[in-house]
C-alpha cells in the first residue's frame, strides 16, 4: 500500500510499565523536583485500599503527601475546583491521579490548573491551553480509558447535563505507571465495559479517515491483545497475565487515537452518558456493533481485517461478505463478557433522540467517521440499540 498523506504523531507521555512498577513512584516524584504530592482518587479506589500502595512507598520516601478523593463518575467541574483549591493550600507541587478516567481527567486538570489563570472552562476545547501543567503522574486501575497517556480530560457539568473536552499536549501526563497487579481487584462487570471502551478507541481509530501507519499499527496490536485476552480477565480476574495484556492493550490504543480521534460510538456515547448516566464503557459497548455495521461500507477493508482479528474465517468470503462477519464477532465478544444492556434499560426513549443526535453531531469524532452520517443516521444507530435482539450466541 502507497501512503501518500501527511500525518503528525506525538506522544510527551513516558510509560512505566510491569508488576510491581508503583513501587518506583517516589523516585519519579524526586526526579520532576517534587517536594510534595497531590493523590486524586474516586472512594472507591481509595477504600480498596489501592491508594495505599501509592502512600506506601511515598511515606517510606519521605515525601509528604495530600489525598484527595472527591471524585465521582462523569467527573463535575466542581471536582477540579475542589482538588486545585486543596493542592494550591498545601502547596502540591505534583499530582498523581490513580483510578480510572475519572479521576484521572480529574488529576490532569487540576495539574493544568496549578500553573495556569482562570477557570477550567477556559480551556474547553483543542490547544486553548497557554501554559504546561504541573508534573503529572497517571496510575491506571482500568484497562480502558488510556487517560494515562493521552491529551483529553472529559468533565461533566452537571447543571446543565453536557460533557466538558479540555485537549491540550499540556494535558497529557508527564508520565504513566502501568502496574497490572493494581487491576486484579477489578469486578468482571467493569473488567468488561473497560475493555470494551479500550477496543472501541483500537477499532474508531483505526478505521476512520484521519488513520495513518502509526496509529494503524498500534490499533491492530490493541486489536490482537483484546480479542485474546478480555473474556479471561472478565471470568479469571486474577489471571495476572491476562490483566497484564488488557492494561497494555488499552495503553496501545490510547496511543492509537490519541492522534486520530475515533468515531461515531463516542460521538453519541458522550451525550448519551452526560444525560442518561450510562457508564462510559458500557454505552461504548451497546453503540459498538451497531456503529460497525453502519459504517461497513465506508471501509470495507479494514472491518474484514477486523473479523479475521477476531477469529472468523474469512476463507472464501467476499471482502464485503467478511466485513460483515466483524459486526457479529463483536456482538458475540458483548455477549460472552456479560455486556447484554441496551439504550431502554437506561431511561432511553425515542422523545430523547432528537437532542440526543443534535449534541452528537458536533463531536469532532463526526467528521473523522468513514461514512457522514445524518441527523437520521444517528437516530436509527440509537432505535437499533434501544431493544433487545434476539440472536443465537455461543455460550462458553
Amino acid at each position: 500500500m502507497i501512503f501518500d498523506k501527511s500525518f503528525r504523531y506525538e506522544i510527551p507521555t513516558a510509560i512505566e510499565f510491569g508488576s510491581g512498577s508503583i513501587k518506583t513512584l517516589p523516585q519519579h516524584v524526586r526526579g520532576f523536583g517534587g517536594t510534595k504530592v497531590l493523590i486524586v482518587c474516586d472512594p472507591g479506589v481509595l477504600h480498596a485500599g489501592v491508594v495505599a500502595k501509592l502512600e506506601e512507598p511515598l511515606k517510606a520516601a519521605g515525601i509528604p503527601y495530600e489525598v484527595f478523593s472527591e471524585i465521582e463518575a462523569d467527573p463535575a467541574i466542581q471536582s477540579v475546583d475542589k482538588g486545585l483549591h486543596l493542592g494550591k493550600e498545601n502547596n502540591c507541587d505534583v499530582v498523581v491521579g490513580v483510578g480510572g478516567g475519572s479521576s484521572l481527567d480529574t488529576a490532569k486538570a487540576i495539574g493544568l490548573m496549578l500553573n495556569n489563570p482562570g477557570h477550567i472552562r477556559d480551556y474547553v476545547g483543542l490547544n486553548l491551553v497557554p501554559n504546561p501543567s504541573v508534573p503529572v503522574i497517571a496510575v491506571p486501575t482500568t484497562a480502558g480509558t488510556g487517560s494515562e497517556i493521552t491529551i483529553w480530560s472529559v468533565l461533566s457539568d452537571k447543571q446543565a447535563k453536557v460533557k466538558l473536552s479540555v485537549g491540550s499536549v499540556y494535558n497529557c501526563p508527564n508520565l504513566a505507571i502501568a502496574d497490572p497487579e493494581l487491576t486484579v481487584s477489578l469486578p468482571p462487570h467493569i473488567t468488561a465495559a473497560t475493555g470494551m471502551d479500550a477496543l472501541t478507541h483500537a477499532m474508531e481509530s483505526y478505521v476512520n479517515k484521519a488513520t495513518q501507519p502509526i496509529s494503524e499499527g498500534l490499533s491492530v496490536q490493541s486489536m490482537k491483545m483484546i480479542s485474546e485476552n478480555l473474556r479471561l480477565a472478565v471470568v479469571q480476574g486474577e489471571n495476572l497475565e491476562a490483566r497484564s495484556n488488557m492494561l497494555l492493550a488499552s495503553l496501545i490504543a490510547a496511543m492509537a487515537f490519541n492522534s486520530t480521534r475515533l468515531g461515531l460510538a463516542h460521538a453519541l456515547a458522550i451525550p448519551l452518558g452526560a444525560h442518561f448516566k450510562i457508564p462510559h464503557g458500557t454505552v461504548n459497548a451497546i453503540l459498538l456493533p451497531e456503529v460497525m455495521k453502519f459504517n461497513v461500507i465506508g471501509n470495507p477493508k479494514k472491518f474484514a481485517e477486523i473479523a479475521a482479528i477476531f477469529g472468523v474465517n474469512t476463507y472464501n468470503l467476499t471482502e464485503r461478505e467478511a466485513a460483515e462477519k466483524s459486526v457479529e464477532a463483536i456482538r458475540q465478544l458483548n455477549h460472552d463478557v456479560g455486556i447484554t444492556q441496551t439504550l431502554s434499560d437506561f431511561g432511553v426513549k425515542e422523545e430523547h433522540l432528537d437532542q440526543i443526535v443534535e449534541e452528537a453531531m458536533l463531536s469532532g469524532n463526526v467528521p473523522v467517521n468513514p461514512r457522514k452520517p445524518t441527523l437520521e443516521d444517528l437516530k436509527n444507530i440509537c432505535r437499533a440499540v434501544m431493544k433487545e435482539e434476539k440472536k443465537e450466541f455461543v455460550t462458553l
